[in-house]
């Protein structure tokens, strides 16, 4: 039902991109002669134009509600899956990240903050 609701939006979207461009902005709408009294004269044409992008928002947006209530419902939130969680055996502790390679700039800012010197401000100095 969302699926088919979606292929429609889409449809109303692309009609009413070419209604509103098949405008004339001064509202002369399609600018075909024909009889002055006929329906697509330039005045038939404008308020069929008129119409039409009238009609076809009205339902763009009815459908755009609809959709946003159709997809909150059918898309509440579920439990998360843990099934992917690594699980450690009963003895043993999760591993400890490894130390930094010596060669490591930050290793002695590391190791100083570590150590307490400047903990107290929350600053971490810089590599010597």
């Amino acid at each position: 039902m969302f699926t088919f609701l979606l292929v429609v939006q889409a449809i109303i979207a692309t009609c009413l991109v070419t209604v509103i461009l098949m405008q004339r902005s001064e509202g002369g709408g399609l600018g075909v002669g024909g009889s002055p009294s006929g329906f697509m004269s330039a005045r038939g044409a404008a308020d069929f134009l008129t119409r039409s992008t009238t009609i076809l928002a009205g339902l763009f947006v009815v459908l755009s509600i609809v959709l946003a209530v159709l997809a909150s419902v059918n898309h509440a939130p579920s439990d998360i899956d843990t099934s992917l969680v690594k699980q450690t055996p009963a003895g043993q502790a999760p591993a400890q990240p490894q130390a930094p390679a010596s060669g490591d700039p930050l290793s002695g800012a590391a190791q100083s903050v570590g150590a307490g010197q400047d903990a107290a401000n929350g600053a971490v100095p810089l590599a010597q």
